[in-house]
């Protein structure tokens, strides 16, 4: 009898492993579900693509057209809503910004974080050695960390950093406003373990005048 009940038992947990590894994605598998959501969004949002070569022309994303350009060696999708009235990064230059935003999951729509509504804004710099760019978020007023930085830590999401070659902050009604279309590995950490795509709207202001 107890034979009998250790071998059902086996069986079951074998059983068990069976079911849970077939079911369990591929990373190849991930990534071809995360295309299709980000398919599946630009068809429901009505978004057009613009070419590189084209938008390297003029470096503008029509928004009456709903226009954003692609970069095809990383998947991330750009819009310029506004560009600033600031001014760019210069080579050698850190810079400091303030930052409202909303990110959404691309798969249903849903709010994941955002900071509209909290009193301080996210806080980053970014740095511009030659024609690279990178960034990390840091503590803002009186100490206080940002929501990403919160939820994620310090690392901002290298999509972020993508739009500054073409915009110029400033104060307040000067500010640039993007929206990204982002895969996993362009986002949050959790974006890249989970392999989830999301979409950003970005307000991006220089904290003091630069």
């Amino acid at each position: 009898m107890k034979r009998i009940l250790y071998l059902a038992v086996l069986f079951v947990v074998a059983s068990a492993s069976f079911i849970s590894c077939d079911d369990e994605e591929t990373y190849a598998e991930q990534k071809e579900r995360e295309a299709r959501q980000i398919e599946n969004w630009i068809s429901q949002h009505n978004i057009k693509e613009k070419s590189m070569t084209k938008f390297l022309q003029d470096t503008i994303t029509d928004v009456s057209q709903n226009e954003y350009v692609l970069f095809s060696d990383n998947g991330v999708y750009m819009q310029i809503v506004k560009r600033g009235g600031g001014r760019a990064i210069q080579p050698g230059e850190q810079l400091y910004y303030n930052v409202r935003f909303v990110e959404v999951r691309v798969s249903n729509g849903d709010t994941i974080t955002m900071n509209l509504y909290q009193s301080e804004p996210d806080v980053f710099y970014v740095k511009r050695t030659g024609d690279n760019y990178s960034a990390s978020f840091i503590p803002g007023t009186g100490g206080i960390l940002g929501i990403m930085s919160s939820f994620y830590g310090y690392s901002v999401p290298n999509a972020w950093i993508m739009p500054f070659p073409y915009i110029k902050p400033g104060m307040l009604d000067d500010a640039a406003k993007v929206r990204l279309i982002v895969p996993h590995n362009q986002g949050t950490q959790t974006a890249a373990a989970n392999v989830y795509p999301t979409f950003y709207e970005l307000t991006i202001t220089s904290q003091k005048w630069q």
